[in-house]
């Protein structure tokens, strides 16, 4: 089973499994319960679809949220991270990855008619007005954006739908960053 983690190999799923199982069975316990609890309280937010402990998400109770603005995310981590910038003054809607049709990983997997649904609710009941795709800029993440916005276009030609910027990090040198960040920038440019 470790070894269909995320991040892990046959050899790490290996070591890990040691670790846990050598010594003292305090490790194993410890995790156990860990996980027991974690199952037992955590459940889905069914707003946007993060993790959550109550009923509803701390972000998505959170009356200061501007609920005109929807940044749909590959996963949980990516949330985190973009609200941790403090820059985005919105709600999230979590997918459950991004598309990937060599492993069979189609919109329904993803969460695709659930992410539908919060945007219709989103435009009639909160006058949302803007839908930012923060998905990865990889293939995959490439064709889930595309995927969305083509979706979200048909269905509502009026509503707002942009894609996170793409450029070069802070303190990097240019000679130094690989062609395809260089790219993204020239396109993403914006006035000075």
């Amino acid at each position: 089973m470790l070894a269909e983690m995320p991040g892990y190999g046959p050899k790490s799923a290996q070591r890990a499994a040691f670790h846990l199982l050598s010594g003292e069975h305090a490790r194993l316990k410890t995790l156990i319960a860990a996980l027991t609890e974690a199952d037992r309280r955590l459940h889905r937010c069914p707003h946007c679809n993060t993790f959550c402990e109550s009923d509803v998400c701390d972000v998505c109770a959170d009356e200061g949220r501007d609920r005109t603005m929807l940044c749909v995310v590959e996963s949980v981590a990516d949330q985190l991270a973009l609200d941790a910038s403090l820059a985005w003054p919105g709600l999230y809607f979590v997918l459950a990855g991004r598309l990937a049709p060599i492993d069979d990983v189609g919109p329904e997997e993803i969460g695709l008619p659930r992410f539908i649904e919060r945007v219709a609710e989103g435009v009639a009941k909160d006058g949302l007005r803007e839908v930012v795709v923060a998905t990865s800029y990889t293939p995959e993440g490439d064709a889930t954006a595309y995927y969305l916005i083509d979706a979200l276009k048909k269905r509502w030609p009026d509503l707002r739908v942009t894609r996170l910027a793409r450029g070069l990090p802070s303190g990097l040198e240019i000679e130094y960053t690989d062609l395809s960040t260089i790219a993204g920038a020239v396109y993403s440019r914006r006035e000075a």
